[in-house]
């Protein structure tokens, strides 16, 4: 089929998404904010195979997955309010007796909250840490937005909540478990400007965000057709699927269904290279673009609760050094300014390991000189050698990560061969 020439709003989707090559957009650090390991992608020019809409229930006028694109670039949903649901599974290895790292980390932050109450609350309260407890499970998420400084996001749990809820310049965490809050200011660029998104953590982990930055990386290494149509949340969507050509990407593709009329994202899906269910999915269940009322937004801490306060500068988070711009690799834990190998799907962070890993595997293997801990270790990775030396893979149904016997980490979304030839 020939390829069909882009529309003027396909165009424009383009500097919108920071995909036009002159775009100032470009040179910014795109983040894909997925629980746990997912998150940047870095645009291009886009480089779609073009492909219309299936006839399907519903039935939709058929659209090309380039008007489509830029349909979700251009949508400006200011509010809503709605339930969205999270699940992630990664696959995380096993432990002996039937644990998993995935439970282990729950037990941990389960244990946290528990510390919290006769310790410091900080730990757990903030959003940075209880965002972590998404890497896992399912989880639902009750949103409410009404313009750029007015957020409500809140994790419902059996018998606790956990919100984070913006009004202005102001930010509140409460955790009810522990009657436990968090308090800090909205950050600010470099200018000393407000951003407009906010409780950013949580809208990382929405839809419409995983959605938009996975196309982002709708260059020439991407296939994007539209595929069908849609129920979500009692409305309309087309379904538009994204896939890596790369043959070292682990991601096997990226399904989006997008909102017909508002062009909004309702449903995020992320699957494996390697097949089965979802590595991530997320989806409004329910959805109303009406405005929220006022005391949705309004936050004062409960009697009794114990309230710590944000100590840290408020600011925008600069750039990673070196490399290339954006990637999958951007957002793994503790890759913030670390440098960044290959780009879009491929992209490999590398940068050192927290403090104490490199003294655990110096000298080798990491079980020759770590005891118990290297003996695990071992259970868990793979070991591997190249010119960097020797190291263990650690792999999970979608992230890779090596971790060198000096303590250097190159993680990323691209298979255990393509991390050992990245290293050095």
């Amino acid at each position: 089929m020939a390829r069909n020439e882009p529309t003027q709003a396909a165009e424009d989707a383009r500097e919108t998404l920071g995909t036009d090559t002159g775009s100032p957009a470009r040179r910014k650090a795109v983040r894909y904010a997925v629980p746990v390991a997912i998150a940047g992608v870095a645009a291009a020019t886009i480089g779609l195979v073009p492909a219309l809409a299936k006839s399907g229930d519903p039935d939709l006028p058929k659209i090309t997955a380039q008007d489509l694109i830029a349909k979700v670039a251009q949508s400006d949903v200011q509010q809503l309010s709605g339930t969205v649901k999270v699940t992630t599974d990664l696959g995380l290895p096993g432990l002996p007796g039937g644990a998993s790292l995935g439970s282990l980390g729950e037990g941990m932050a389960k244990g946290g909250k528990e510390g919290a109450k006769g310790g410091s609350p900080d730990a757990t309260t903030s959003p940075q840490a209880k965002l972590a407890e998404l890497a896992s499970g399912s989880h639902t998420l009750r949103v409410a937005a009404d313009g750029p400084d007015k957020q409500r996001m809140s994790i419902v749990e059996q018998a606790a909540e956990y919100s984070v809820v913006r009004n202005g310049d102001q930010v509140w965490a409460y955790d009810s478990a522990t009657n436990t809050v968090h308090h800090s200011t909205a950050p600010r660029d470099a200018a000393g400007a407000k951003h407009g998104a906010g409780p950013q953590e949580f809208k990382d982990a929405s839809p419409q965000e995983l959605a938009k930055k996975a196309l982002a990386a709708a260059d020439d290494t991407t296939s994007v057709t539209v595929d069908g149509t849609a129920k979500v949340a009692g409305r309309d969507a087309y379904q538009l699927v994204v896939k890596p050509k790369a043959d070292e990407s682990t991601v096997g593709a990226v399904r989006i269904a997008v909102d017909a009329k508002t062009g909004l994202p309702l449903k995020f899906t992320l699957t494996p290279k390697s097949g089965g269910k979802a590595v991530v999915d997320a989806a409004f269940t329910k959805v109303d673009f009406g405005k929220p009322a006022a005391s949705t937004f309004d936050f004062t801490p409960p009697k009794g609760a114990k309230v710590t306060e944000d100590k840290h500068e408020n600011r925008a988070p600069e750039g990673r050094k070196g490399g290339h711009e954006g990637g999958l690799a951007d957002g793994l834990p503790g890759a913030n300014g670390a440098n960044v190998i290959g780009k879009s799907w491929t992209s490999i962070a590398e940068f050192k390991a927290p403090t104490g890993t490199d003294k655990a595997a110096k000298g080798g293997s990491l079980g020759k000189n770590a005891g118990a801990a290297g003996s695990l270790l071992d259970s868990l990775g793979t070991k591997v050698s190249g010119s960097f030396g020797s190291g263990h893979v650690f792999s999970t149904r979608l992230v890779n990560v090596l971790v060198t016997d000096d303590g250097t980490v190159y993680a990323g979304a691209v298979t255990k061969e393509a991390l050992v030839k990245a290293a050095k």
